[in-house]
């Protein structure tokens, strides 16, 4: 079942308030886990964990920004 504009919209809108702060809350707690890395392999971290938390949503969030197409 494909999810009509308003409900891709409105599911972006939870992932980007709710979803957002909880990958970076995540993320820093992984890494602190660790003593700290250098800066390349800290960035790096961050980049795998922000696309492997991206991939997933892909769906819900292309075309949001754009007008509705049923209108």
């Amino acid at each position: 079942m494909a999810l009509s504009y308003k409900a891709r919209r409105r599911w972006a809108m939870v992932i980007l308030l709710v979803g957002l702060p909880l990958y970076i809350v995540l993320a820093v707690t992984v890494l602190s886990l660790f003593e700290r890395p250098s800066i390349l392999i800290e960035l790096l971290v961050y980049i795998v964990l922000g696309v492997l938390c991206a991939v997933p949503f892909r769906a819900v969030i292309t075309g949001v920004g754009k007008e509705d197409p049923e209108e």
